[in-house]
């Protein structure tokens, strides 16, 4: 039986390890990441039934982190740990869309608990999402976002790794317009001008990959970002 995948992000190497350990001897398979950015680059790689948010992290705090996946994905299960008890910081998390809010130092079986209950409201099935999500129809193509590879017909290409991730965003947000920064945080894990230009040189690689359907396009929504349009 599948376990719940869980992205944890959290700055404090003891902690993260602690916690990692504790939820692995649960039996939950637990990605921990460093930073924000590092965890929305992962995010994107993998599927994620809950998240773990540190809020005070370096590049990208949590509460910043939670917005972005939310854009992504708007029923993940998000939980925040903080060292901070303001009610101003836990009213933010919950607009951000949090689940829950854990107060630093908390036991592990405080933790343990508070993610059992927030999974067992979720009831996520991996083995069926998996399913769902192992491809996608655009046009008269079909796309594997877990092998990289665009099929139309008996024809196959395929893509790099950065097409890949671009077009799996793209194919997420199909016939809506996804943010510039938000994908090139999400592939690259940087924003920044040249990262921006990187991504202009792969929407091209990617439009020339889809041009066979006529009935496909990706369409430049000028000063924001991108719309896959089937």
């Amino acid at each position: 039986m599948p376990t719940a995948q869980i992205l944890l992000v959290e700055d404090d190497p003891g902690l993260g390890f602690v916690i990692q350990d504790t939820l692995k001897e649960k039996g939950y398979t637990v990605h921990l990441c460093r930073d924000g950015k590092e965890g929305l680059m992962q995010f994107n790689k993998g599927n994620y039934h809950l998240c773990l948010l540190d809020v005070m992290m370096p590049k990208k705090d949590g509460f910043e982190l939670a917005r972005d996946i939310r854009k992504i994905d708007t029923e993940v299960p998000i939980i925040f740990l903080t060292a901070k008890s303001m009610v101003e910081d836990k009213v933010e998390g919950l607009r951000t869309g949090a689940d829950d809010y854990i107060t630093k130092p908390f036991s592990n079986e405080e933790l343990v608990l508070r993610i059992e209950a927030v999974l067992k409201r979720y009831k996520k099935n991996p083995d069926k999402d998996d399913a769902e999500n192992s491809t996608f129809k655009i046009g008269s193509f079909t796309y594997n976002p877990d092998n990289f590879q665009l099929r139309r017909g008996n024809e196959k290409k395929s893509l790099t790794k950065k097409e890949a991730g671009v077009l799996k965003l793209l194919c997420e947000h199909k016939n809506k317009v996804i943010e510039r920064e938000l994908i090139t945080n999400m592939v690259w894990g940087d924003d920044s001008y040249f990262v921006g230009r990187s991504l202009d040189v792969f929407i091209t690689r990617l439009r020339k990959h889809l041009a066979e359907d006529e009935n496909v396009s990706i369409a430049n929504v000028h000063g924001v970002g991108f719309r896959l349009e089937c």
